[in-house]
C-alpha cells in the first residue's frame, strides 16, 4: 500500500499554494486539509518552516499574482524581505506559509493495520482480474494469482476502481469507456541538508523545483518541474519507448520503475544545480537515492496544472466507479458520491 505515486512524492500535504492557475484545485486541498490533518495526526510533520517563492526569470505567475491568489482563498502569505538561507538575486519574492508534510510510509502501515481489523475484508496481493463480465446483475471477475499463476472467479455487486495509471486498463476489461490522461515516468530524489533540516522551499511558477522535508524520515525530497519527468505518453495507457526493453512491463500492466533495468538514469545532478541557485553559499544539501514510479494526470489539466479529484459511476446494476484521484487529501471526496 502507497508503494508507487504516494510514496514517490513530496508527501506534501496541500494547503493550495502548489496551484495559482487552478483555484478549484486550490479550494478543494485546503476544504479537505483540516479533517486529513486531524485524522492521520501522528504521521504528519508540523514543526518546519516553508516558504514559496517567485522566481525573477520566467515565471507563470508574478508576486503581486499569487499574493491575491492566496488572499483570495485564504491562506497565509507572509512576505519575507530578507533571510540569511536564500539567494534573493534569483527571487523576486520569498513567503513565510503555512504547510505540512505528511509521512507515506507510516500512513500505509496505518492503513495495512486498519483493513487487517476488518473481518468483513479480504485483502488479495499480486493478484491481476482477467476478465469481467456482467451476468444475472452481478459482476462476474476472473483473478489470476501472479505468483502460483492459480486463477478463481469472484461476484460482486460494485467494483470500484482506484488504480490511478492503470485506471483505462481496468476500465476497458469491463467494457467502459476511457478517461482521459497523460502519464511521466517521474524520478523523486532524497536527501539531507545540515542548515535546511527544517525548512522547505518551493518556487513558482513554470519550470522550477521544491525541496522541503519528506514526512518524518529526516530526508529532504527534492522534485523539479524540468527534470523529475524524465518520459511522457499523451496515450491512454501509459506507454513509454523503455517498455521494448522490458517485456513484463506493458501498458495494460505496468512494472515498478524501481526494479526495472532500462528505466531513464537519474536527473539528480540536474536538480541539486537548480535548486542550489535559490539558497545562499552556506547551505549544503548531500544526495542520497531517488526513486521513479509512473505519475499520470487528467489531459484537460494540462494547462493549468491542476489534479481534481474525478469520480464517475460508469454503469449501474452492476455498479461500477472509477475513481481518478492525484492528491491524497482529496480521498475523501469520494463520500459525496458513492
Amino acid at each position: 500500500m502507497f508503494k508507487k505515486a504516494s510514496i514517490v512524492n513530496q508527501a506534501r500535504l496541500h494547503s493550495g499554494y502548489h496551484y495559482p492557475r487552478s483555484v478549484a484545485t486550490a479550494l478543494m486541498s485546503d476544504d479537505n486539509k483540516a479533517r486529513f490533518t486531524e485524522e492521520h495526526r501522528p504521521f504528519i510533520l508540523f514543526d518546519f518552516e516553508k516558504y514559496y517563492a517567485i522566481d525573477r526569470y520566467g515565471s507563470l505567475t508574478d508576486a503581486a499574482q499569487f499574493e491575491r491568489f492566496c488572499e483570495f482563498i485564504g491562506i497565509r502569505c507572509d512576505r519575507v524581505e530578507g533571510h540569511p538561507l536564500f539567494n534573493y538575486d534569483r527571487l523576486e519574492a520569498l513567503y513565510l506559509t503555512t504547510e505540512y508534510t505528511f509521512d507515506p510510509v507510516l500512513i500505509g502501515r496505518f492503513y495495512e493495520e486498519k483493513i487487517a481489523d476488518q473481518k468483513l475484508v479480504e485483502v488479495r496481493r499480486y493478484t491481476k482480474p482477467t476478465k469481467a463480465e456482467q451476468v444475472a446483475g452481478m459482476w462476474q471477475v476472473t483473478l489470476q494469482d501472479l505468483e502460483n499463476e492459480s486463477v478463481e472467479s469472484i461476484e460482486a455487486k460494485t467494483v470500484i476502481n482506484a488504480t490511478y495509471a492503470q485506471s483505462n486498463s481496468l476500465n476497458r476489461l469491463f467494457g467502459m469507456p476511457d478517461i482521459d490522461l497523460m502519464h511521466e515516468i517521474s524520478e523523486m530524489a532524497f536527501t539531507t541538508s545540515p542548515q535546511l533540516k527544517n525548512i522547505g522551499l518551493t518556487v513558482m511558477d513554470g519550470q522550477f523545483g521544491s525541496l522541503m522535508p519528506y514526512g518524518l524520515s529526516g530526508l529532504l525530497s527534492l522534485s523539479s518541474v524540468a527534470y523529475t519527468h524524465h518520459k511522457v505518453s499523451y496515450d491512454n495507457l501509459p506507454n513509454f519507448d523503455c517498455q521494448a526493453g522490458n517485456p513484463k512491463c506493458r501498458p495494460d500492466f505496468t512494472e515498478d520503475c524501481n526494479n526495472c533495468p532500462v528505466r531513464p538514469p537519474s536527473n539528480y545532478r540536474k536538480m541539486l544545480g537548480q535548486m542550489r541557485q535559490y539558497f545562499s553559499d552556506r547551505v549544503e544539501i548531500d544526495y542520497h537515492y531517488s526513486l521513479f514510479t509512473i505519475k499520470s494526470k487528467l489531459k484537460a489539466n494540462f494547462i493549468d496544472d491542476g489534479r481534481p479529484t474525478e469520480i464517475s459511476c460508469m454503469n449501474r446494476s452492476p455498479d461500477f466507479y472509477c475513481i481518478f484521484a492525484g492528491k491524497i487529501n482529496s480521498i475523501y471526496e469520494i463520500e459525496k458520491v458513492v
